[in-house]
């Protein structure tokens, strides 16, 4: 007999997606029901994931949200720059307030793009 345990992915009985998943909970799904997975409480949640997902055979074919918007990010960040050499140049602390309140939008608009979903 082999000690090797054949576990299908719906044997698991997940409640949510393995992305949604704490580190907590995936170590002891690891733990318990994976036993070919060692080294399980050292590793992140990333490496978990990826493990897991590389065990079963999922890839993954959605683009994250930072990914679809990856060219309106790189333009937001490229008038970051030059907002950030304006404010390095202006004279008076009014001037480089204003930049400095551009700038901090332009951030703003740059994370909301990356987490969309």
């Amino acid at each position: 007999m082999s000690d090797v345990i054949e576990v299908k992915f719906e044997d698991l009985g997940l409640t949510k997606p393995l992305e949604k998943m704490t580190q907590k909970e995936l170590r002891e799904m690891c733990m318990e029901k994976l036993p070919q997975i060692t080294g399980a409480s050292g590793k992140s949640k990333e490496e978990l994931v990826a493990i897991i997902k590389e065990l079963f055979g999922i890839e993954d074919t959605e683009p994250t949200p930072a990914e679809l918007n990856k060219e309106n990010i790189l333009k937001l960040k490229a008038q970051m720059r030059d907002l950030k050499t304006k404010r390095a140049e202006a004279t008076n602390r009014k001037a480089r307030e204003i930049e400095r309140r551009k700038i901090s939008k332009l951030k703003k608009k740059t994370r909301r793009l990356a987490k969309i979903v």
